[in-house]
């Protein structure tokens, strides 16, 4: 895999964003990954799954042997969403789209059982929709700002798990997503960056719990990756560049992250592994 990119112009686009109008276009096909059956006919529950991070764990899931359901929030990100689907039934398993705002407990609960009716259980369960907005100002995140990031980054994990669990069985996984931003803060998104420190906290928590039920709970906490969420929720002037700031010099690409999330969710790679916090940020470093 080539590790030339070019760099990020300024640019800014209306959330949650689009795929197509990003330049320049991410890598999120999973195009030069070969899977070995790691995840054969298991079934995976893929929130924010339509583009990004979320679209190539579809495909690598896909490649991996899994049917595939994905939630996604709004009409605007439909092409995403079918996009997603062809590169999951290109490998001949089973894609479904549900649309669904993740910040309601009744549209969680509802979605999570129109999906595990659907693919009959769930065996995977990835969380990873989530929002962020950008905000130097402490005095100046209101409080339906905070609510709102804490709504999709925290509750909407919450609920969907609680939902799942009566659909899931032993030799279960579920991945959530956190950040770096969780790790060590950022005075431009605090309240999301709480948010995903609470996604971290609640991974492990979890992972103490489930043991004895055979479900194994692990977070990926991914860098700058460049996604649609990132034009979409930050100014221009901050998109230009986007990632040079990393040790590495440059962005990651979702294409580099999607294998954690198959990692974690394979029992064959990971059956010893819950409650950690795994963190691709191309070089930072942190405590503990």
């Amino acid at each position: 895999m080539t590790r030339q990119q070019t760099s990020v112009p300024a640019q800014q686009q209306q959330p949650p964003g689009a795929t197509g109008e990003m330049t320049p276009l991410p890598r999120d096909e999973m195009r030069d990954y070969e899977g070995r059956g790691l995840l054969q006919d298991k079934r995976a529950l893929i929130t924010g799954g339509d583009s990004g991070i979320g679209r190539a764990v579809a495909a690598a899931f896909a490649k991996e042997g899994a049917d595939v359901a994905i939630v996604y929030f709004g009409d605007s990100e439909d092409d995403d969403a079918r996009h997603t689907a062809r590169l999951v039934t290109a490998q001949q398993r089973r894609c479904s789209l549900h649309k669904g705002d993740l910040g309601s407990r009744s549209e969680c609960e509802h979605l999570v059982t129109e999906v595990a009716g659907e693919l009959g259980g769930i065996d995977l369960l990835v969380n990873h929709a989530g929002t962020q907005a950008v905000e130097s100002d402490f005095t100046e995140i209101t409080d339906e700002q905070f609510d709102r990031t804490f709504k999709v980054n925290v509750y909407a994990p919450f609920w969907v798990i609680r939902a799942a669990l009566p659909h899931m069985g032993d030799g279960g996984s579920i991945i959530n997503t956190g950040s770096v931003n969780g790790l060590r803060g950022n005075k431009s998104m605090m309240d999301y960056s709480a948010s995903k420190s609470a996604v971290h906290t609640l991974t492990k928590s979890l992972a103490q719990s489930f043991a004895g039920r055979g479900i194994r709970v692990n977070c990926v906490a991914p860098g700058p990756v460049w996604t649609p969420l990132i034009p979409s929720t930050m100014p221009a002037e901050k998109v230009e560049g986007f990632g040079e700031q990393a040790p590495m010099g440059r962005r990651g690409e979702p294409d580099e992250i999607a294998p954690s999330y198959v990692f974690f969710a394979a029992d064959r790679l990971s059956s010893y592994y819950t409650g950690e916090v795994f963190a691709p940020v191309g070089g930072e470093t942190h405590p503990g």
